[in-house]
């Protein structure tokens, strides 16, 4: 996919972001220490189970840490200054919150490797269930947008989960002035700020219902959204059994990587031409005279999302060590397991899989995304087979991957108030019918999945 670099290039007439600032070497010391804090404590309240009717709602450590981020950013004003989480930091959390994901990218590929046999024999089911993630946005959310009476603002709220690729492919197209492009700019800010709380919600609740196979649940988390990926498949993961949990991963893995792959073309040549097809068929059965169109806001630049500080090679790699290390106290906290040599190995494999991966990104001029370099070298690494992969599976099996999971949320979380004022702008029309695109791509390849695991005949 587009880097948000590339994303902001190609989109045409915006006003240049307003600069974030620069951290100090002790901001940053404070931002990690931050950070380290808010992940002991979410893992040390652990999974709380909310009843809801016959299903219930799992809140995991990593939504505790991203709400508890989330909260020390918006509260920054009425904090002591140790804890408080400036504008700039809350830049620098977003900065080192991507490459930090590559660990769990990571993590993902090296329990794929070993998995691919019975990922293969998924067959159909892996290839159709992305149709829903593609169309799945816009089945759910257009005539929910329609009804509302909003206009060609849903164009690009629907057409898929808005991430930056989304906001290019609009801003060539359209232009972020136009409805089109105050819609893509809506579903991005509301994904932004509440798309892994929401889906991990959403995922928790519909796989307490037993109705679908966890696998299906697995491949509808793949939404091409790592943080939303990892919400998602960890709430899922969470009521299964332990062999299952981990098929869980490796089937989300799998989708998302496929997402990510190619999600861009399938958007840009299949989605939007559809979306727009089906709202010139649908807006004058469900819209018309429904009420104006929705007032979404001017694209200002305090509505725009802004470009996170580019991180230097030992910026990088102090991220990397620290996010892994972060995830080793949560794997002792929850899970048990103790760093003891063959863990920190085990650890240190899953940052050697980032540093390689980034590097052939950087080195190939970022053709292909780092995930998918990523997830490559790690599927590589344990696919049976190639020497050493069950060490290599052993050594890095001590370390769940939930664990990893939850550093990436809680600096998601101290990332968000910088984009809170520009989300306060959208309509509650158009926050709506985001969620609906968001709960649409979940659950439209969630439920083709099924057909193909289960099939009526």
């Amino acid at each position: 996919m587009m880097s948000g670099t590339l994303a902001r290039e190609t989109v045409p007439a915006l006003d240049p972001p307003a600069t974030s600032g620069r951290t100090s070497p002790w901001g940053t010391l404070k931002l990690f220490a931050l950070a380290l804090v808010v992940v002991v404590l979410a893992e040390l309240i652990g999974n709380v189970a909310i009843p809801i009717g016959h299903g219930k709602i799992i809140l995991l450590p990593l939504l505790w840490a991203l709400l508890m981020g989330g909260a020390l950013g918006l509260a920054a004003g009425r904090l002591p200054a140790p804890l408080r989480v400036t504008t700039p930091l809350q830049h620098q959390a977003a900065a080192i919150l991507q490459p930090a994901l590559l660990l769990f990218i990571a993590k993902l590929g090296l329990m794929v490797g070993g998995s691919l046999p019975k990922i293969l024999g998924a067959g159909w089911a892996l290839v159709f269930q992305e149709f829903g993630h593609f169309f799945g946005t816009m089945v759910f959310g257009l005539p929910v947008a329609l009804l509302l009476g909003i206009k060609r603002e849903a164009i690009g709220a629907t057409f898929s989960v808005g991430r930056e690729p989304s906001l290019a492919i609009i801003g060539e197209r359209y232009g972020m002035a136009s409805p089109e492009g105050r819609g893509v700019l809506a579903e991005y800010l509301t994904g932004t700020v509440f798309g892994a709380v929401f889906i991990a919600l959403l995922a928790g609740l519909i796989a307490s219902l037993g109705v679908f196979n966890p696998l299906a649940l697995a491949m509808g988390a793949g939404v091409g959204s790592g943080s939303m990926m990892a919400a998602a498949s960890g709430a899922i993961a969470a009521q299964q059994s332990p062999e299952v949990a981990k098929d869980v991963a490796t089937f989300a893995a799998a989708s998302n990587l496929i997402t990510t792959t190619i999600g861009t073309y399938f958007t840009l040549f299949l989605s939007l031409p559809f979306t727009v097809w089906a709202y010139g068929v649908l807006e004058p059965i469900l819209g018309r005279g429904r009420g104006r169109a929705e007032a979404a806001p001017a694209p200002a630049a305090a509505s725009l999302p802004e470009e996170a500080p580019a991180l230097g090679s030992s910026a990088l790699l102090l991220a990397w060590l620290a996010a892994a290390s972060f995830g080793l106290v949560g794997n002792a906290l929850t899970y048990g397991t103790r760093p003891d040599g063959a863990v920190l190995l085990g650890a240190a494999i899953i940052v050697g899989v980032v540093v390689i991966g980034w590097s052939l990104y950087r080195l190939t001029a970022r053709r292909l995304p780092a995930v998918v370099w990523t997830s490559l070298i790690g599927m590589a690494l344990t696919y049976p087979g190639m020497p050493f992969s069950a060490e290599v599976a052993a050594l890095t099996g001590k370390i769940n991957f939930l664990a990893l999971a939850t550093p990436i949320l809680a600096f998601a979380g101290l990332s968000i108030a910088k984009d809170v004022p520009a989300f306060r702008q959208l309509g509650w029309r158009i926050v709506v019918v985001s969620f609906m695109a968001n709960a649409g791509t979940f659950l439209g390849a969630a439920l083709i999945a099924q057909f193909w695991l289960h099939p009526p005949v």
